[in-house]
């Protein structure tokens, strides 16, 4: 015969078996309470129960006799109570089972039908499998006073936002996606709090933040907190969000309009879907403040919004727009294996032999980087500066270059709010950037100067005096002006290195315009067309000696000259010499 002993003091709470009683393995015998806490004594094998040493009420000290039995083969078996059969585990695996696309699934018929994806299959897109961890989850919609809570928990899970963490190719990554399946993707207040959460959780290991913005601002009936607002202006997401030093890329898919649209405003880089519709006021709001009726598919196109620059990336649908999502996220870290790029030597033939003619800069960029990583951003806005991220050797760049086929590659406003917007955003991001310099300097004239070229400008400027990441410069062809010296990031001393191709002409401004304006009365004191034509063009080709990349090289102007098609290799190298450097604590201006 066996005894069960008492090990801890206790009182006798509840005896749950009877002398004689067959008893199998893990059967509960008896109850003791401590410190107003149940402790369940179990049999620790089957047998037949001989004596109770026990009853109700009886204080315990340790070590006296509980129970007795005799061990032997029974019949009877644990209870489905004792093998742990839960209420809550039970209610908890329907609540989830309520937050899965597959608990809603005539939303999710209703979003396919209309082109997209839900707020989970692009978070299970976004992630490497199995990584994700979501907050909040079980979160509703403000509104228990006046709905019934069974009501909320299966038509506002999680209050319309899923937030969590999880690794993109194994780097951490925060993601808040919007769902627009519940009340249409407007923000309540959980949906607030969940967000001020994963920010300063992402805060913590300045975290990249991928933000899936869509649906419409704050909503007006969470009646739960009515009587303790009026307008709910001390909303601290806005300003934490835009205060968070991680990169920020927002992903802008159907209607985004008010507050949606003012949180993808703040994400460093904005990609969009073609069928996006992005605008800081949607219908209600246009039609409230007296401005007359509209469609939401009136409101900021992506066509629109392309054109203007608030887009950096536009992509076909979702899965696109993930995919360059996840091209950015990747961009710290180099490829495994160092892929062979385009012939060098294509390089050398980039630039024509003709200095007149125009060009395609692409070309020289495509040539330039490693297989298929160009990516453009703002293709369609500031048409005379082309900005994106490129690979050389495996090692990414931020890539600033001058369009010879627009305005002869000058800069206007657009082009330098463009180029110095990308530089803040590559200094943020910790990357170094190469400038492709072929520029006869700013745009000027009346007109231009209607724009504010002067502030724009001066933008350009500023962006690369305080640009503190590794910067190369390569002159292609023209070098003029202070155009050249904002390429170069404020000067030819700037950069960590300055070269040319043979093909590089530098000048304090275009030779042509310095011919014009400084032989102009000798130039007019001929009289014969003929032979003013034959002096204006020697006194052109002498400026353009003097200028050459050779000869300016040979004066110390800038660094070196270099052959074309070693430009991956004189970059690779020099960024190899650079000492470590770090992310810029400075933000990234939305514009």
């Amino acid at each position: 015969m066996k005894t069960i002993k008492a090990e801890n003091p206790a009182i006798v709470s509840e005896i749950r078996v009877a002398l004689g009683d067959e008893v199998a393995n893990g059967t509960v015998l008896l109850v003791t309470e401590l410190m107003k806490m149940q402790h369940e004594i179990r049999a620790g094998e089957s047998g037949v129960i001989k004596a109770l040493h026990v009853s109700p009420g009886d204080e315990l000290r340790g070590g006296e006799p509980l129970v007795s039995f005799e061990p032997a083969e029974v019949s009877a078996q644990v209870s489905q109570d004792e093998q742990g059969q839960r209420l809550e585990l039970s209610e908890f695996e329907a609540r989830m089972a309520l937050l899965a696309d597959s608990g809603r699934a005539k939303a999710v018929a209703k979003r396919h039908q209309s082109g997209g994806r839900t707020a989970r299959e692009n978070i299970e897109d976004l992630f490497d499998p199995g990584s994700f961890t979501e907050y909040g989850a079980l979160a509703v919609a403000a509104q228990r006073t006046k709905r019934p809570l069974a009501d909320l928990q299966a038509r506002t899970q999680g209050d319309g936002i899923i937030c969590g963490i999880g690794t993109v190719q194994g780097r951490p990554v925060a993601v808040m996606a919007v769902d627009y399946m519940v009340i249409a993707g407007t923000q309540g207040y959980n949906h607030h709090r969940k967000m001020d959460r994963l920010i300063e959780r992402a805060g913590r290991d300045n975290l990249p933040i991928v933000l899936f913005a869509e649906g419409g601002g704050g909503r007006p009936n969470d009646y739960d907190v009515a009587p303790l607002m009026v307008a709910g202006l001390n909303v601290p997401s806005f300003r934490h969000f835009a205060a968070h030093r991680g990169p920020k890329i927002g992903i802008a898919a159907g209607l985004c309009f008010a507050g949606n649209a003012a949180l993808f405003g703040l994400c460093n880089v904005r990609i969009a879907t073609q069928n996006s519709c992005i605008g800081m006021g949607g219908p209600a709001m246009i039609e409230g403040g007296g401005l007359g009726v509209v469609q939401a598919h009136e409101i900021g196109p992506s066509e629109v919004q392309k054109a203007n620059g608030v887009i950096d990336l536009l992509r076909a649908d979702e899965a696109g727009a993930v995919a360059a999502a996840k091209a950015l996220l990747a961009l710290p870290h180099s490829d495994e294996a160092d892929q062979a790029a385009t012939p060098e030597e294509a390089l050398r033939s980039v630039v024509p032999a003709d200095r007149t003619r125009a060009y395609d800069m692409r070309q020289a960029l495509d040539a330039l980087a490693d297989p298929g990583s160009f990516l453009e951003l703002r293709r369609d806005f500031g048409h005379g500066m082309i900005t994106g991220f490129i690979r050389i050797k495996g090692q990414a760049f931020g890539v600033l270059a001058n369009n010879p086929l627009h305005i002869g590659g000058a800069i206007d406003a657009p082009a330098a709010d463009k180029g110095a917007r990308f530089l803040q955003l590559c200094d943020a991001w910790g990357l170094p950037v190469v400038t492709l310099c072929d520029t006869p300097g700013f745009m000027v004239g009346p007109e231009i100067e209607e724009t504010g070229q002067v502030a724009h400008i001066s933008r350009l400027f500023l962006a690369g005096a305080h640009f503190s990441q590794p910067l190369v410069t390569v002159i292609l062809r023209k070098a003029y002006g202070l155009g050249a010296m904002a390429m170069a990031g404020g000067g030819f001393d700037r950069p960590h290195y300055c070269c040319a191709w043979p093909t590089g002409e530098v000048g304090a401004m275009g030779l042509e315009g310095a011919v014009k304006l400084g032989q102009r009365d000798r130039l007019a004191a001929m009289s014969d067309p003929i032979e003013r034509e034959a002096e204006y063009q020697r006194l052109v080709a002498e400026l353009y000696q003097n200028g050459s990349a050779l000869n300016a090289a040979s004066l110390l102007e800038f660094d070196a000259v270099i052959d074309p098609a070693q430009t991956r290799e004189e970059i690779s190298r020099v960024v190899a010499t650079v000492g470590p450097s770090s992310c810029s604590d400075r933000y990234v201006d939305a514009w």
